[in-house]
């Protein structure tokens, strides 16, 4: 097109005509660049962003090595001495923890005098505390049984083996806590534990390590359902899905699969249910999985837009909660792209909304409903009333035209936390839940099958449940698994971490 005016007529009606079609192409252009610069905004924010986690760890990486190399020329400079001008480096180090067990070495400066050989006699001490780090260790645990027999009937006698959590197998329940809590709450793949224990001069295959992980798991699943049934009892809840890889039998390529996490979190209006946290592993994310794992739910469900929830609500089921951050999320990249003003707009209306949010947590569901009410709900109308001005003063086709339509189409299905207080404003419960996975994967890249799948899911419920809870998730679980093998199943609640933590305040 632009090479054509080369050839420029001097007819007023082509030119007029060309312009038209110059006008139009520049504007098509246009819009093709502002959408361009949108999505190149939304990529390198995404990779080299403050909230990206390679840059948190390049930064890391780049303060550990000037920390090393100020330590470094810290320690080859002599210390000054206290008549200088430069006084020694002050610290504000906080004490050692005092259940640490302390070793003590009394460095004695003898009983006499180095000057005149009398005796020297106390006045005070000082002590200096140093840190020292000294590695785990194995036990064995011996069970010696004697066998015995009756000298009258000659009968034999022998004490039966305590129950254990694998059946002849030789890990103690502490043993298999720490290996699942190091995989899904430290992140730690078993071949890299394998490797950390062979340092400690114990050999366990990872294979082993996997088949333990395994039947712990078997034996932990009713434990884990049965925090899925508190979950799915609260009148409100939070919902959302990650992808994770699964390796494919057959093919060199994996295939992405699904965690779904469900969150019960009733601390914002001071409910007195305990948190909870539910993970369901699929092999796919066909809304069915949704349905089938909310069957029967009909309280609130806090989700984003994904039409594969669409299935849980409706008639006689679950009532849908949009998430007010998803909608403040499109904005912000429309104004880190472009610097929009109408975007920043619409951002500091909505920190308006949350503004109110902060001073209704803790408040009871009914207190919240009259706070949002007299404050939040003429914020909201308002933000509501001034997209749909904005609308037809932008271009259609433009990120900010797609972000005011996104915030249109979610905000009257956000209006239920208005009138009822134990809903919140966004999906942030469910998001938090999915921090521990987007971690994991990191380090284990996949996982082995959709049985390693559904087990990875148990553990994530409950290591997630624990700490929601503030409850040690390996002193817990080594806990359980000393237990659960001769539990009854009709009193599995006994076994939740409240309950540990109640019996061991």
């Amino acid at each position: 097109m632009l090479n054509s005016l080369d050839n420029t007529s001097e007819d007023p009606i082509e030119l007029r005509a060309m312009n038209r079609l110059l006008a139009g192409e520049v504007k098509s252009q246009a819009l093709l660049i502002e959408k361009l610069k949108h999505q190149l905004a939304g990529h390198n924010r995404h990779r080299f962003g403050t909230s990206s986690e390679s840059l948190d760890q390049l930064n890391l990486i780049f303060a550990e090595a000037e920390a090393i190399a100020d330590a470094a020329v810290e320690q080859a400079t002599p210390t000054p001495s206290a008549d200088t001008d430069n006084p020694p480096r002050q610290h504000s180090r906080k004490p050692l923890p005092d259940h640490l067990q302390r070793n003590d070495q009394v460095l004695s400066p003898g009983s006499d005098c180095d000057h005149c050989r009398g005796a020297l006699k106390t006045l005070g001490e000082d002590v200096s505390e140093e840190l020292e780090y000294v590695p785990g260790r194995f036990v064995v645990n011996r069970f010696i049984r004697p066998r015995k027999a009756c000298a009258d009937c000659e009968a034999f006698a022998q004490a039966p083996l305590p129950s254990r959590p694998i059946e002849r197998g030789r890990p103690g329940p502490g043993l298999l806590a720490h290996v699942m809590v190091s995989k899904h709450a430290d992140h730690l793949p078993l071949y890299r534990q394998s490797q950390i224990y062979a340092r400690d001069g114990v050999e366990i295959e990872r294979s082993t390590l996997a088949d333990w992980v395994g039947r712990s798991t078997a034996l932990l699943e009713p434990l884990a359902d049965a925090i899925g049934r508190i979950v799915q009892q609260g009148d409100a809840l939070f919902a959302d899905d990650t992808p994770v890889k699964m390796q494919a039998p057959g093919n060199k390529k994996t295939k992405t699969a699904r965690i779904w996490a469900y969150v019960r979190d009733e601390r914002p209006w001071s409910g007195q249910s305990p948190p909870c946290a539910w993970y369901k592993f699929t092999i796919d994310r066909k809304g069915e999985h949704p349905v089938s794992h909310l069957s029967g739910y009909q309280g609130w469900v806090h989700a984003d837009g994904y039409t594969g929830f669409n299935g849980v609500f409706g008639d006689g089921k679950a009532s849908e909660m949009a998430c007010m951050a998803h909608v403040r999320r499109k904005f912000v990249d429309v104004f880190a792209s472009q610097g929009s003003s109408v975007a920043e707009e619409a951002i500091r209306r909505i920190a308006l909304l949350y503004a109110v949010e902060k001073e209704a947590r803790g408040m009871m569901p009914d207190a919240r409903v009259v706070l949002r009410q007299a404050k939040s709900e003429p914020v909201f109308d308002e933000l509501e009333a001034w997209l749909h001005a904005q609308l037809p003063r932008i271009s259609g086709k433009s990120p900010l035209a797609q972000a005011i339509r996104y915030a249109l189409g979610r905000m009257p299905k956000a209006r239920g936390y208005l009138d009822n207080g134990f809903l919140e404003l966004d999906n942030n419960a469910a998001e938090r839940a999915m921090r521990p996975i987007a971690l994991g994967r990191k380090n284990y890249l996949f996982m082995g099958s959709q049985r390693g799948g559904k087990s990875a899911a148990i553990v994530y419920t409950l290591i997630e449940t624990a700490k929601l809870n503030k409850v040690d998730p390996q002193a817990w679980l080594t806990w359980v698994l000393d237990r659960i093998a001769d539990h009854k199943i009709n009193r599995i609640d006994e076994l939740m971490p409240w309950c540990f933590a109640a019996k061991t305040e």
